[in-house]
């Protein structure tokens, strides 16, 4: 079994954090939250943005960054924009922690200072300050997650109406 960990170092937006934690749901990824919060774990944005999906969610809560890395190991990966390197020139080995800043700052500058191998961005025009952290955590998670082949989800769909054995086998629906 794959172990992909996306962390939150003070989230500020409960609707940000619900939708990572619909992310980690849909993908088994495991969610670290280190406090504070910006909201509290029952706010109705948090849980509205993470829809159903609660039960299928493994979340731990952490006191701040020295607790975090005191209780995992790692390999850690922060995602900054002021990153020297590409999100897409890592080869993310398993099991791997992917680590956010709070919305408004972003990861302490000498975590990020002291770690520059594996301090990384996503590219965009010089004028964005930066992207929506949940966007942010989806594309970093699903990177990881097709350089490992999408171990244990689910790689086709199915129509209501149709069978895709029907289409591949050439027949006219």
């Amino acid at each position: 079994m794959y172990e992909l960990n996306i962390v939150l170092v003070e989230p500020e937006i409960p609707q940000n954090t619900g939708n990572i934690a619909r992310t980690c749901a849909a993908t088994g990824a495991r969610l670290h939250i280190v406090k504070p919060m910006g909201f509290t774990p029952t706010d109705k944005h948090l849980k509205r943005a993470g829809l159903d999906y609660w039960h299928l969610l493994d979340i731990t809560y952490y006191e701040n960054l020295t607790d975090f890395f005191e209780k995992n190991r790692g390999p850690f990966y922060y995602f900054s924009t002021k990153a020297p390197q590409k999100y897409t020139d890592i080869r993310y080995p398993d099991p791997c922690y992917i680590v956010f800043g709070k919305e408004t700052a972003g990861l302490p500058e000498k975590l990020l200072f002291d770690n520059p191998e594996t301090t990384v961005r996503i590219p965009m025009i010089s004028d964005a300050r930066s992207l929506n952290l949940s966007n942010s955590a989806a594309i970093a998670a699903y990177e990881i997650l097709r350089q490992w082949n999408f171990p244990e989800l689910q790689n086709c769909g199915r129509l209501r109406e149709y069978d895709w054995n029907q289409y591949e086998k050439g027949e006219q629906l």
